[in-house]
């Protein structure tokens, strides 16, 4: 385990996927925790999809992550005459066959085999065609792919999280390496890189198990070192299916935007599929490089929750230094209270933070403490206000005008005088107040927001809400 290569390869048909981060952070652990190298290639060969501005979202993406590679990016499509060296080696070895099968036939024979219900095999027609007879065929203008010979018996792998893993290698077809267009093709190409990469551990979805065995026998037939491999479980939605856009965002960009910090995501992601046999749900990075371990990597499929990330969010944001959230809010939204001191700032980012579960709501609840006006919700004033609560609202007007001591004990006296003048409880004055100063039915303590926004912006709010009710 000591020093290990590993490597996180996405395809840039796409922004970074939640999925694709997480496997991204269990290999940066790793990496970091074994006194390893983090990797980065991009795998590319798809020209029609692929873009660079998706490239340049997932290294943006993981920058922001924190999940920093140590080496140059491996760029896929730059090591094409590689895989055609070793695609050539293979067929000078006798490991690989020119196949001149073409589609209409293996169609054909696939619609046999599902009449008859049995299971398709790729016959082996071509694989010990003798070179006149292949030259032949070149001749007449035949078209082939390249398949590898499997061989007889099993190929067993020892996976660290689903444990020994026995393929019978009569149950696998000899799959193409290379397409009739001279293009390798994906498992011959990610073990060759992978090889030349010198990865000792693969670390990726489990929804690649199923190619595991077919890249060990490139490696076997090409005489590579094969890697040791852990496959991470699927991440799923709520109802169980496969994580989409109707579950929840599914991209790191989204998340940022929305305003989770990295810290946050990384959080939650190493929940997903990890559990450190403990009651600790909140970590930060020093936490998560000394606990992972892929001996607690769950094989059942992982649910993604995105109550429990606002919680964890939450979480982190409390224990947030004011500075700290200041800047992020910033990034997030650099005109952020342009023209008001930074004293200000701080004392309105101290009260409200706790009761915030994002960097943007933070940003949004902050406004309240920008401006003189509110612009109110209609159906929230109608729910709020009856001839009860504007006559408290009325009275509360009247009572903060004539204050003169500015301080918590005196509008703990006025509510209390409110409250025995029309025999209600605390929170039949609190809530008409809330709403006419702040717009919102919660927020931090109604005490603490009164004396922050001030007296005159108090007393004009709740001119403003009197014209707006009555």
């Amino acid at each position: 385990m000591s020093n290990p290569r590993v490597r996180f390869a996405p395809s840039p048909t796409g922004y970074l996927h939640i999925g694709g981060a997480r496997t991204a952070l269990f290999n940066w652990l790793f990496a970091k925790q074994n006194n390893g190298k983090f990797l980065l290639r991009i795998e590319d060969t798809d020209l029609e999809r692929s873009k660079e501005k998706y490239v340049n979202q997932i290294t943006d993406a993981l920058k922001w992550l924190g999940l920093n590679w140590d080496e140059d990016i491996i760029l896929q499509s730059k090591n094409n005459s590689r895989h055609q060296e070793m695609v050539s080696r293979m067929l000078k070895d006798g490991t690989a066959y020119k196949c001149f099968l073409q589609k209409d036939e293996l169609d054909k024979l696939r619609r046999e085999s599902e009449k008859k219900k049995e299971v398709f095999r790729v016959p082996r027609t071509y694989r010990d065609l003798p070179v006149e007879k292949e030259k032949e065929l070149i001749k007449k203008g035949k078209s082939f792919t390249i398949r590898i010979k499997v061989p007889d018996g099993e190929t067993e792998f020892n996976d660290l999280v689903y444990g020994s893993i026995k393929v019978q290698n009569k149950d696998l077809d000899d799959f193409i390496i290379a397409r009739s267009d001279g293009s390798p093709t994906y498992n011959f190409v990610v073990a060759v890189d992978d090889a030349d990469m010198k990865i000792t551990h693969v670390v990726r979805g489990d929804d690649h198990l199923a190619n595991t065995p077919k890249q060990i026998l490139v490696y076997r037939a090409l005489g590579l070192d094969e890697p040791i491999f852990a496959h991470l479980p699927m991440i799923l939605g709520s109802d169980k299916k496969r994580l989409s856009k109707r579950h929840a965002a599914t991209n790191v960009q989204e998340y940022k935007e929305k305003g989770f910090t990295p810290k946050v995501i990384l959080n939650y992601l190493s929940l997903l599929g990890w559990n450190p046999d403990s009651d600790q749900e909140i970590f930060n990075e020093n936490d998560l490089v000394k606990s992972f371990q892929f001996q607690q990597v769950q094989k059942k499929s992982a649910v993604f929750d995105e109550k429990k990330l606002l919680w964890i969010s939450q979480q982190h944001l409390s224990e947030m230094n004011v500075r700290d959230l200041m800047n992020e809010i910033y990034v997030l939204s650099p005109g952020w209270g342009d023209g008001l001191e930074w004293d200000y700032l701080k004392e309105v980012v101290k009260l409200i933070k706790d009761r915030c579960k994002t960097i943007k709501e933070v940003a949004t609840m902050s406004e309240l403490f920008f401006t003189d006006k509110i612009d109110y919700d209609p159906d929230l004033l109608s729910k709020t206000f009856n001839s009860e609560s504007i006559a408290i609202i009325k009275d509360f007007h009247t009572a903060l005008n004539t204050v003169e001591d500015w301080s918590r004990v005196e509008l703990e006296n006025i509510f209390e005088n409110i409250m025995e003048q029309h025999e209600v409880v605390i929170g039949k004055v609190m809530k008409p107040i809330r709403v006419a100063l702040s717009g919102i039915p919660f927020g931090p303590g109604i005490f603490d927001l009164i004396l922050l926004l001030g007296k005159d912006v108090c007393l004009r709010r709740l001119r403003h809400t009197l014209l707006e009710i009555e």
